[in-house]
């Protein structure tokens, strides 16, 4: 930018530092834009995520049930007292079949017997921290519904 003094008549080349407002304001436009458009997507990715772990969770405690069941158990399933100690099972089933216990984002409530199993997986809030409830049983049969 030329600027003339007055004074000598001269001419001199200036440089400005800085940003405008206006330039300011239409990087934290297009910040605030991406922003909109990728948040939504995270969250969406999340919930698919915890629904994949609390599956996976539920089958990994089934597998450990069907395995006792056939080996050590000699066809009975185990009990809560007789699961391997920070096994999946074991931390996710609590000591008492009323308590759930929570974990990304799903609630895990474990019905264990000699005679069957029942272990549950229910998102904390629906449509939030997941977007099916699951159930798997004796058998190792797996049913899925969505959340209410």
């Amino acid at each position: 930018m030329f600027i003339k003094n007055k004074r000598s008549g001269s001419t001199t080349l200036t440089t400005r530092s800085g940003f405008t407002l206006v330039e300011i304001m239409i990087v934290v436009a297009i910040i605030a834009l991406l922003a909109a458009v990728g948040i939504p997507s995270l969250l969406n990715a999340r919930r698919t995520a915890n629904d994949a772990a609390a599956s996976a969770n539920i089958k990994s405690i089934a597998t450990e049930m069907e395995t006792y069941a056939a080996g050590a158990g000699a066809g009975a399933y185990p009990v809560k007292a007789e699961l391997t100690a920070n096994s999946i099972s074991d931390r996710l089933c609590a000591d008492d079949a009323a308590t759930v216990t929570a974990v990304g984002g799903f609630d895990y409530g474990c019905t264990l017997a000699a005679g069957g199993y029942t272990v549950t997986a229910s998102a904390t809030t629906c449509t939030s921290t997941g977007t099916k409830d699951y159930t798997i049983a004796t058998g190792a049969v797996l049913t899925s519904a969505d959340c209410s």
